[in-house]
C-alpha cells in the first residue's frame, strides 16, 4: 500500500502506548494483569501500579475506590490490544490468561491481519491479546485494508503454539500495546474527530457499527464502535480507562498536532514535553514524544 504524504495526517512512526485504567481494588487488579497477563510489576507509588514488559509499561492502574462501574451503554473502553510478536508468545499468555479464570475469556477470531484472543478483567474492562500476520499478506482495497470475523480455535491454537520453553520464557516475551479500542456514541463525530481533526486515517469501517483508524499504513491503531454505546453523550467520572497515551516520532509532529487541535477549537494542555486532550466523550488522550517516552521509561529522574 503506498500512504501519501500530508502534514494534515499523524506520521508514520506513531506509536500506542500506557492505557490508564481507574481501579476500584488495586491488589485484585494488580494480581490479574501480573499473573493472567504476564506483565511484571515496574513500579508502585501512591498514584498506582504501572505494569509491562521489560522496560516497556503497558498498562498503569490508578486506584479510585471511590468511583462506580459506568452505567451500561456508556462510553470508555472497548479493549486494550496487547500486541504479541509471534505465536508462542501469544499462546504463552492465551494459556496464563485462560488458566487464571476462564470465566474471563470472551472468545476469539482469525481478522485475516491478525489472530486474537478477547478477555474481560475482573472490573470489565476489555482486553485483547493478539499477533500479527506479516504485512505482506495484509490485503488493501482503496485504502480499506480487508478484516473479518473468522474462527479460531483457542485450543487448536495452543496446541500447535504451546512449549514448555515459551511457557517459561512467558515475561521475557515482547509485548506492545498495539491498539485501542473505544465506545463511542456516534461514528460521524468520531470519524471528524480522530480522522478530520487528528490526523489518523481510515482504514477500515463496519456498516455504520465501527471504525478503524491508523497512520502509517498499519490495520488499526485505535478502533470506535457504538454496539453497546449508540447515542452515548460524555463520560462521567467512573472506574475504567482515564487515559490512552499515544507517542509520535518528533516535536514537529506534535507542533502540527497542537496547530489542528487549535484551528479546529479543541482545548488542548502543553506542559512543554506533552499533549493532553479529551475526544468529544470526555475520553482522555495523552500525546509525547517517542524520546521522551523512552527517557522516563529508562531513567524516571530524567
Amino acid at each position: 500500500m503506498v500512504m501519501t504524504m500530508n502534514q494534515d495526517l499523524l506520521p508514520a512512526g506513531l506509536s500506542m502506548r500506557t492505557v490508564t485504567l481507574k481501579v476500584r481494588d488495586l491488589t485484585v487488579m494488580t494480581g490479574y494483569y501480573h499473573r493472567a497477563l504476564g506483565l511484571q510489576v515496574l513500579s508502585e507509588s501512591a498514584e498506582g501500579v504501572e505494569l509491562g514488559r521489560g522496560e516497556t509499561e503497558l498498562v498503569k492502574l490508578s486506584p479510585a475506590k471511590d468511583l462506580k462501574l459506568p452505567a451500561q451503554g456508556e462510553a470508555g473502553l472497548f479493549h486494550t490490544a496487547l500486541l504479541f510478536e509471534d505465536r508462542a508468545a501469544l499462546a504463552a499468555t492465551l494459556a496464563s490468561a485462560a488458566q487464571y479464570d476462564p470465566l474471563l475469556y470472551l472468545g476469539s477470531a482469525d481478522h485475516l491481519v491478525s489472530e486474537a484472543f478477547y478477555f474481560s478483567d475482573p472490573e470489565g474492562n476489555g482486553i485483547e491479546l493478539y499477533r500479527d500476520r506479516p504485512r505482506e499478506v495484509w490485503n488493501w482495497d482503496s485504502g480499506a485494508v480487508q478484516m473479518a470475523n473468522e474462527a479460531l480455535s483457542p485450543q487448536q491454537f495452543l496446541t500447535e503454539n504451546l512449549s514448555v520453553d515459551c511457557i517459561i520464557k512467558q515475561q521475557e516475551a515482547a509485548a506492545a500495546v498495539g491498539h485501542v479500542h473505544l465506545q463511542v456514541g456516534d461514528l460521524k463525530t468520531a470519524e471528524e474527530f480522530y480522522v478530520r481533526t487528528l490526523g489518523f486515517e481510515k482504514t477500515a469501517s463496519w456498516q455504520d457499527e465501527a471504525l478503524f483508524v491508523s497512520a502509517g499504513g498499519y490495520h488499526h491503531h485505535m478502533a470506535m464502535n457504538v454496539w453497546n454505546s449508540r447515542g452515548a453523550g460524555p463520560r462521567r467520572d467512573t472506574l475504567g480507562l482515564a487515559e490512552v497515551r499515544i507517542a509520535l516520532p518528533s516535536l514537529d509532529a506534535l507542533g502540527a498536532l497542537e496547530e489542528r487541535l487549535k484551528d479546529r477549537g479543541v482545548e488542548s494542555g502543553n506542559d512543554g514535553a506533552e499533549l493532553f486532550f479529551d475526544d468529544p466523550w470526555r475520553n482522555q488522550i495523552r500525546v509525547t514524544v517517542e524520546a521522551t517516552v523512552e527517557r522516563t521509561e529508562r531513567d524516571p529522574d530524567a
